[in-house]
């Protein structure tokens, strides 16, 4: 019996930028091993990581340093407004 082999994992990573205000963006994408060095480097820099494979296939869409699209705005708002209370972050 021949079992499937696992799909690529895959990563994205978002930057926000307060004083630059709009949305945030798309800074690194890929999978497989691009992915694996997406996570190590956020792991290496004690960047949150949120596993939502649904959310980082919709992400992984849009080109790289381009603004995440109004359709995404709440999802993408509710990972940010989770970090900011698990972190502390009391930034405005």
């Amino acid at each position: 019996m021949n079992t499937p082999s696992p799909k690529p994992q895959k990563a994205v990573a978002l930057k926000y930028d307060r004083e630059k205000k709009g949305a945030p963006r798309v800074v690194a994408s890929g999978k497989g091993e691009v992915a694996n060095n997406i996570i190590k480097l956020a792991q290496e820099h004690d960047i949150f990581i949120k596993k939502d494979a649904d959310l980082v296939e919709l992400l992984s869409k849009i080109e790289l340093n381009k603004e995440i699209p109004p359709m995404l705005y709440k999802a993408v708002a509710e990972v940010f407004s989770f970090v900011y209370k698990i972190t502390g972050d009391k930034r405005k």
